[in-house]
């Protein structure tokens, strides 16, 4: 297991088993105790704190710019205050992969039923705190951040929740998906050289995205090729308050997702790691699925992203007034639930049945 000797914190209950790591601030697992399963993607390789990374002592974990998060990387982890890779200068300046966020070490103080946590990132003048709360007897992880601005500018940032979903989980043409969304777009440069799955720069209508062999490919199932990779963005539906994602494994009969505000978070992009990263520390063993909803729609510079402006008419950053604070939430769930339980992936699943099962409810 990836994360067996890293320091670890429990939220829990009858339902389910959240464990978090103060190292990097990863929500790491989610266990649903009835059926044993963990969603989120557990790393191939052991990792470490990102905290204790030197590129000299952790040759495995490849040397390049993401090295320092690949350390540590684990399910869920958070995209702050870029979402994409730093500029030459900010990479000078000591800044990593998707922010300082997953590098920094986080103080955790647990209470009955939630879990509190905080963190200050200097190179970007920034305080993150996030809450945690769990109430008895339900399979919903209530989760608000907020961000500081300790500077005297407004700044804008890249806000994402980065949560990776990976095997037994995530199996190739079984593992099912919906979520709330509307317009889409593939990524414009080459994702994964000499295995790109889709055509580049396509804009397309979810969950029909256009192939780079030819033809097209529903979204809403997990791939079944052997070898490939792609990011797709999606824009959340503008006529809803709030977005969602939910994947269902019809093996364990296991449903996972999240919640969120439509405002907050307008964005969700799909990463796809299918074999085709054949370099440290993927070794070309690796399968799955991100399922990144935040303020932005593509991994790239901050300058990119601000030059973007607008992508079908939606902001592409979020945006912290000066010596201020921005508090934005969420929610995960996870449960049981039949094929004849919910209705069919594919057919219409929609909010309302989502909230039901986030509640709680059959």
């Amino acid at each position: 297991m990836g994360i067996a000797n890293r320091r670890q914190v429990h939220l829990e209950n009858d339902i389910l088993r959240l464990t978090l790591l103060p190292g990097g601030g990863h929500i790491a697992s989610v266990e649903l105790k009835e059926t044993g399963m963990n969603p989120l993607w557990d790393p191939p390789w052991e990792t470490i704190d990102t905290s204790s990374y030197d590129p000299a002592q952790h040759p495995q974990f490849g040397g390049g710019i993401d090295a320092p998060l690949l350390a540590g990387i684990a399910g869920h982890n958070l995209c702050f205050d870029i979402f994409g890779i730093p500029s030459e200068e900010e990479a000078a300046a000591g800044l990593g992969l998707h922010g300082e966020a997953s590098s920094a070490d986080w103080e955790v103080e647990s209470a009955s039923g939630s879990l509190s946590m905080k963190a200050d990132f200097p190179l970007a003048g920034m305080r993150m705190e996030r809450r945690l709360e769990l109430a008895a007897a339900s399979g919903r992880v209530d989760i608000a951040e907020t961000a500081t601005n300790l500077a005297g500018i407004d700044r804008p940032v890249g806000w994402t929740q980065h949560a990776t979903l990976g095997p037994p989980f995530l199996e190739k043409g079984r593992t099912l998906f919906e979520m709330s969304a509307t317009r889409s777009k593939v990524i414009e440069s080459e994702f994964a050289p000499g295995a790109d799955r889709f055509v580049a720069g396509a804009e397309f209508d979810w969950p029909l995205v256009p192939l780079a062999a030819g033809g097209l490919d529903d979204m809403r199932r997990t791939v079944s090729v052997d070898v490939s990779g792609g990011y797709t963005a999606h824009l959340m539906d503008p006529e809803l308050d709030e977005a969602f994602f939910a994947a269902y494994d019809p093996d364990s009969e296991t449903l996972f997702g999240y919640l969120w505000k439509r405002d907050d978070f307008p964005w969700l992009g799909i990463w796809e790691e299918n074999h085709s990263r054949a370099f440290p520390p993927w070794n070309g063993r690796t399968l799955t699925r991100g399922m990144e909803f935040g303020a932005s729609p593509f991994p790239e510079t901050r300058r990119e992203a601000v030059e973007r402006g607008r992508l079908f008419g939606e902001r592409t950053l979020a945006w912290i007034p000066a010596r201020s604070s921005v508090r934005v939430e969420y929610a995960l769930f996870i449960g049981r639930a039949s094929s004849e339980e919910i209705p069919a992936f594919g057919s219409g699943l929609g909010l309302a049945d989502l909230r039901r099962y986030a509640d709680g409810g059959r």
